[in-house]
């Protein structure tokens, strides 16, 4: 079943209790269903047993911040996480990617741009999953593998060598849009509208960082990579036979 604005569940962590509600309510009067937390410590918790759509985390919250709240639910949590960083250091947006953030936000934010972009994450999600099921129902393959790396689309797991590869699920919407497109050079500004479902802006650096995550998990060479192979000027590129 098609999933409408009006299902989709918000979860927000956020500490400041007058800015929490001012976003619920700006969200809720657009069609999403939001519930808040303002403690990081029942967080985790609270992600694990109600898996709402999409979470809106906070980084620096008490109790537990959201770099750890992040990391933890990973292993049972597969929905978007976007991150709010009241810092602009890149390396909070850096670390909170490596975490399994799927996408940040720097505060201060204005509803409306936080609502875009919780739309554009929630319709890429929702697209997805309506294309793996019409691929299931046409019985289109959705396995590639260039040797000993194989990704599958319909299990949304990948292997090395026969071992389970452990990806986040920004890291693998981005493995596989590389490698369905094995052989022909991919524009940052490509894969961030695939992936993100808004205009690359020419400054973030998810993209990058993911690569560079992804890059030792499938056997690559970080350093002298041959498979995701970064062309200057241009993006990236993933080599069919290496």
């Amino acid at each position: 079943m098609e999933q409408t604005n009006e299902s989709w569940r918000i979860l927000i962590v956020e500490d400041d209790e007058r800015l929490a509600e001012l976003t619920r309510e700006y969200l809720e009067s657009n069609g999403l269903e939001v519930s808040l937390e303002t403690h990081g410590s029942p967080a985790v918790e609270r992600i694990r047993n109600e898996q709402p759509d999409l979470v809106v985390l906070d980084l620096m919250l008490p109790g537990e911040d959201g770099l750890s709240i992040c990391r933890r639910v990973r292993p049972f949590y597969s929905g978007p996480i976007i991150m709010l960083t009241a810092r602009t250091d890149d390396l909070d947006q850096v670390l909170g990617l490596e975490m399994g953030a799927d996408d940040y936000i720097s505060k201060p934010v204005k509803p409306r741009v936080l609502l875009a972009r919780i739309r554009a994450m929630l319709r890429r999600v929702t697209e997805s999953a309506q294309s793996h099921a019409e691929e299931a129902n046409a019985e289109e393959p959705s396995r590639l593998q260039f040797n000993s790396l194989v990704v599958d689309r319909s299990m949304r797991e990948a292997w090395l060598s026969d071992e389970s590869i452990d990806l986040t699920s920004a890291e693998f919407d981005l493995l596989w849009l590389l490698a369905s497109n094995a052989g022909r050079v991919l524009s940052r500004e490509e894969i961030f509208t695939a992936l993100r479902g808004i205009e690359y802006d020419g400054q973030d650096r998810s993209i990058d960082v993911r690569v560079s995550r992804i890059r030792p998990k499938i056997g690559d060479d970080p350093v002298h990579p041959r498979r995701i192979k970064t062309v200057r000027s241009k993006g990236y590129l993933f080599v069919k036979e290496v």
